[in-house]
């Protein structure tokens, strides 16, 4: 679903999601297009989670809450910060964790997780290191790596559904915090 005050960037946006075909007898492409068009039953899905999406959005926002104040002040540990004049969704909760300051490593933490069945994962792999893009042009930064190959290796995706209660945050701060004392421990 797309909304836009924007017309120009709508019939932009209408023409490549219907394929990009051309206004030709035949059929002709002359940019590459999408076939993104959205049926009846999911445009009725949409309005009926439009309807309660401010309260999502507040629960999210909540959850990432919850996780700052618990890490935040734990050295090596960093969210994302909301721009000026912005204000993010929060629909996901990621932070990251410096290995080098805490000796935590993300797939670690993951993994002690995953021993308590509480799903975490790795923030994106970045595009250049997928098999389908290998060998594909990228521009790293200064020291040889980009930003988001540091931010895979040190970023996490925290479990933050709407439906989290209280009990379920406890208990996936209380294994991060177990996680990060054990190894800062060995630092």
């Amino acid at each position: 679903m797309l909304i836009s005050n924007d017309v120009q960037a709508l019939t932009k946006a209408r023409f490549l999601a219907t394929q990009a075909r051309d206004p030709a007898l035949h059929y002709q492409h002359s940019v590459m297009g999408y076939n993104y068009r959205m049926s009846n039953l999911l445009a009725g899905v949409g309005r009926a989670q439009l309807e309660v999406l401010d309260e999502r959005v507040e629960a999210r926002r909540a959850i990432f809450e919850t996780y700052r104040d618990a890490f935040g002040s734990h050295r090596g540990v960093r969210f994302m910060p909301e721009l000026a004049d912005t204000r993010s969704n929060r629909w996901l909760t990621t932070l990251t964790i410096d290995k080098q300051v805490t000796g935590l490593k993300i797939p670690d933490l993951i993994g002690e997780l995953s021993a308590h069945n509480i799903e975490a994962r790795p923030v994106w792999k970045p595009l250049h290191l997928q098999p389908l893009f290998q060998g594909v042009r990228y521009y790293p930064h200064e020291e040889g790596t980009s930003i988001s190959d540091r931010l895979f290796e040190e970023g996490v995706c925290l479990p933050s559904g709407s439906g989290m209660n209280r009990s379920e945050q406890n208990r996936v701060i209380s294994i991060v915090h177990e996680a990060l004392s054990a190894a800062t421990a060995n630092v």
